[in-house]
């Protein structure tokens, strides 16, 4: 599994494409969809989660719907026209810097000076 640190830059970008591929989704949806993806190695807790999925919301990017499944009120996230060009600015943005990431890790170990 990551670090929080890690996953914390890039909760959104992730929320935000999944949403993009899947028209609509609920929480524990989102959770195991990116589980299931990652094989695991992500784990998104609801203390994560959620308050991006409202911070979403709030900025526009995302709409709710709630439906009644079971005997229980169900909440869908989808996003907005907005959110939809977000989420392909935000996903290109982290595909770059994923590139930049690795030149800087495939640097030949001579040229490496790590100081501490």
């Amino acid at each position: 599994m990551y670090s929080k640190e890690l996953l914390k830059g890039t909760l959104k970008t992730i929320i935000l494409k999944l949403l993009s591929e899947n028209d609509r989704m609920y929480g524990y949806q989102i959770t195991q969809k990116v589980k299931e993806i990652t094989e695991g190695k992500i784990n998104l807790t609801e203390g994560a989660l959620y308050p991006a999925l409202h911070k979403l919301e709030a900025d526009g990017l995302l709409m709710t719907e709630k439906e009644v499944v079971g005997n229980r009120m169900r909440k869908y996230y989808k996003l907005t026209k907005t959110g939809n060009s977000k989420a392909t600015e935000m996903v290109d943005e982290l595909k770059q810097f994923i590139e930049t990431l690795k030149a800087i890790m495939n640097v030949a170990p001579q040229n490496l000076s790590w100081s501490v």
